[in-house]
């Protein structure tokens, strides 16, 4: 995989200016290139980060701890102490047993809670995992601040890969009621994360970073007035994505059976080897070939893999030119978030995907 330093830059610029008053937290789980940290906290990016690893990695590039934020719900308790150790002061929770952990571990922090929300029009739906429903956020972060906690707002992800700018509007709405009722407790809530979701391009086309912007502005003032709170966002996704493009090799063409119309295509790149979002068939990568432009027919595309899982579009056959022989190089567009990290480290002994930087 190959990533242009020069399209992040231009993605950050593009994130900045459509929302210029929201800090930008880079989600580094999308790629944690050393070269993409270190070129985005030069920029003043602030960092979402789901682990210790992860903390340390934006530590490494000088970026100051106030700066990041330890946004994984999920977190053992000594990790927290370790986060807490390294100056980090800002944790994402979603029930009260995490509030406790923190409590007694980052003593005095800062939490915003996560709360669930409606996905749809995501291509990458995150609607069960994380969050609490809104009714019970109120509950967790009254028990943060009694616990001696800085109750400091609520967060929300609409959906990895979400074409629909409208939808943070719903979340929003629920945020705002939130905020309200913690209000009448005495409890003033300041920030709003607005979480990931922002697109990249793959085969279908989405909006301009622009009517995001637009959209969450309108939902802002709908629901909160003149009293917009601090906001925060988190693209890992859409300031990396498009950024990247993996070569890789055709390994073997075939058919299953004399009368099969469906031609077999085997990379050497699968869902182990950094293409798991092709699972369920979710993420469609565009794929070039030097034989495009030939007529082409409907193939089963597959990883190299002794697992009969590893096959990323079958549901739905990939068209590829008929032309397409054993050897030649594709290159997979748009692989720039969530392919060197899904890379396994050594399924059938197939090596990690290897990542350059430009």
């Amino acid at each position: 995989m190959v990533l242009d330093l020069d399209v992040v830059r231009e993605n950050y610029g593009a994130f900045a200016k459509a929302l210029p008053d929201t800090r930008v937290f880079y989600a580094v789980k999308a790629n944690p290139a050393p070269e993409v940290l270190d070129l985005l906290a030069r920029l003043g990016s602030c960092f979402d980060t789901a682990s210790v690893v992860e903390i340390e990695q934006v530590l490494a590039t000088g970026c100051s701890p106030d700066r990041i934020s330890f946004g994984n719900t999920i977190k053992k308790e000594r990790d927290i102490a370790r986060a807490y150790a390294l100056g980090i002061r800002l944790f994402a929770v979603d029930c009260e047993a995490e509030v406790e952990k923190i409590a007694r571990a980052a003593p005095g922090s800062r939490v915003f809670c996560r709360i669930l929300c409606d996905g749809s029009g995501a291509e990458w739906p995150l609607s069960r995992k994380f969050g609490c429903a809104p009714e019970m956020a109120t509950g967790v972060l009254d028990h943060a601040f009694r616990l001696g906690l800085h109750a400091y707002g609520v967060s929300f992800h609409v959906g990895s890969q979400q074409r629909n700018p409208r939808m943070w509007d719903g979340a929003l709405k629920a945020a705002s009621g939130i905020f309200r009722e913690l209000a009448e407790r005495g409890i003033h809530l300041s920030m709003v994360n607005l979480g990931g979701g922002f697109p990249t391009k793959y085969l279908k086309d989405v909006p301009a970073v622009r009517a995001y912007g637009q959209s969450i502005f309108r939902s802002l003032r709908k629901h909160f007035g003149n009293r917009i709170p601090e906001t925060i966002i988190e693209p890992g996704r859409g300031m990396v994505g498009n950024a990247g493009v993996i070569e890789a090799e055709v390994v073997l063409i075939s058919k299953k059976s004399n009368d099969d119309n469906v031609k077999w295509v085997y990379l050497d790149i699968g869902k182990f080897n950094g293409l798991a979002e092709t699972m369920d068939e979710m993420i469609r990568y565009p794929i070039r070939t030097a034989f495009d432009g030939d007529a082409v027919e409907p193939c089963v595309l597959a990883g190299p893999t002794c697992d009969s899982v590893d096959v990323m579009y079958e549901k739905e056959p990939y068209m590829l030119p008929v032309s397409l022989e054993i050897g030649a190089k594709v290159l997979i567009e748009g692989t720039g978030a969530y392919t060197t990290t899904y890379s396994a480290v050594g399924f059938n002994g197939f090596p990690p995907l290897k990542s350059y930087v430009i």
